[in-house]
């Protein structure tokens, strides 16, 4: 009787074996077709996103007045704050400095902190959208 167990178990074990050596259930392969168009989409996205000029945003003016004046202080700008692009601007009758380009009022107040230490004046305003006619 117990050698007929020792088969018996030797038996499943085998057959067991057998069958998980030839189950591969974990192989496969995944293969994603999908449009070109949202490729293009998600480039446009990442575009539209970057865009520095979106009206949507905030930035910091750190200087109005002359255009002298305005290209000196961008550069002092430039030498201290690289992090930060900035944009010489002409606005009747003075020429402004604005600096930046932030999604958040946090991100510009932060920034403000940074910029006040060289640039007192500077603050933080949102540009207005220019209607085409």
């Amino acid at each position: 009787m117990k050698l007929l167990k020792t088969k018996q178990a030797l038996l499943i074990t085998i057959i067991t074996l057998v069958i998980t050596t030839v189950c591969n259930a974990q192989q496969g392969t995944v293969s994603i077709h999908q449009d070109e168009e949202i490729t293009r989409l998600l480039e446009l996205k990442k575009e539209i996103n970057t865009n520095e000029d979106a009206s949507d945003r905030y930035k910091i003016q750190i200087f109005s007045g002359r255009r002298g004046a305005a290209e000196t202080q961008q550069d002092d700008f430039k030498n201290a704050y690289a992090q930060w692009s900035s944009k010489l601007v002409y606005e009747t009758p003075n020429y402004k400095i604005w600096v930046g380009s932030f999604k958040s009022r946090l991100e510009a107040d932060k920034a403000l902190l940074e910029v006040k230490k060289k640039f007192p004046n500077a603050f933080i305003f949102k540009p207005k959208i220019k209607k085409e006619l």
